[in-house]
């Protein structure tokens, strides 16, 4: 532990499993305090830590959010930090077969449990706090079938920067993080990562090196980005895109 966010507290969305949980137990390990909200209800037992609370929440209902945040805050005191992680990624389909169940689904869970958890954080944020929403590798290089889950995050990524311009008064920082290709969670099962391999000709290994720096990147790398862009490191950007993917040609 190196206590660069101790005595400070944090919020974590789609904290049960994946991306969500590494943040979460990076920011323990930073020395914070942290709420982490999931669906599932693993969330609660997810992490054995006295610093952590785990609690079930349903971040695309108003009133689910409101009462998780509400009762922290009131509990514990203020928060500095929001990782704005909870996302889905929903069935692909080309736009002429999309259904509008997918179509709202992906828009409830990955563009307006942002909003929700913003606005139910920020009055109980210490000013000078900051916050990470999780946008994708789909918001600046789109793929074909994947019209929902990439129209749902660019709109987030909107949301962000209009967040970052409204909180700035505040000394409140606002940024996106991209990233791209992170096997090492539960949807990536060895026989998917196979699949979609064989889709480009490639072997497992390739399919998960398939950006410039021919890395792999986990679930880790992007906790320990998200937590440098928390940080001092950071202090002074705000309304900033950064990419954790390894280099997508596409992007660049």
């Amino acid at each position: 532990m190196s206590g660069t966010f101790s005595g400070s507290r944090a919020i974590v969305t789609g904290a049960a499993s994946g991306i969500g949980l590494a943040c979460a137990k990076a920011l323990l390990s930073e020395g914070a305090e942290v709420l982490g909200l999931d669906l599932d209800p693993a969330v609660a037992s997810a992490i054995t830590d006295d610093r952590w609370t785990g609690t079930v929440c349903n971040v695309a209902d108003e009133q689910s959010v409101r009462d998780a945040i509400s009762s922290y805050v009131a509990k514990n005191g203020k928060v500095n930090f929001l990782v704005s992680n909870a996302g889905i990624f929903t069935a692909g389909s080309y736009i002429a077969e999309l259904s509008l169940d997918t179509w709202h689904k992906s828009l409830a869970v990955n563009l307006t449990s942002h909003l929700l958890v913003l606005q139910n954080t920020i009055p109980g944020m210490v000013d000078g706090g900051s916050v990470v929403i999780m946008g994708s590798r789909n918001v600046p290089a789109p793929g074909p079938g994947a019209a929902a889950y990439s129209c749902a995050k660019a709109a987030a990524t909107q949301l962000g920067r209009v967040a970052a311009l409204e909180l700035a008064e505040r000394g409140i920082r606002v940024n996106v993080i991209h990233p791209d290709a992170v096997f090492d969670t539960a949807i990536w099962t060895d026989a998917v990562l196979e699949k979609s391999a064989s889709r480009y000709g490639m072997t497992v290994q390739e399919y998960k090196t398939k950006n410039l720096m021919k890395a792999e990147i986990s679930q880790h790398d992007v906790a320990a980005g998200v937590c440098a862009v928390l940080g001092p490191a950071f202090a002074k950007t705000t309304g900033a895109q950064i990419p954790i993917d390894g280099g997508n040609d596409r992007v660049i």
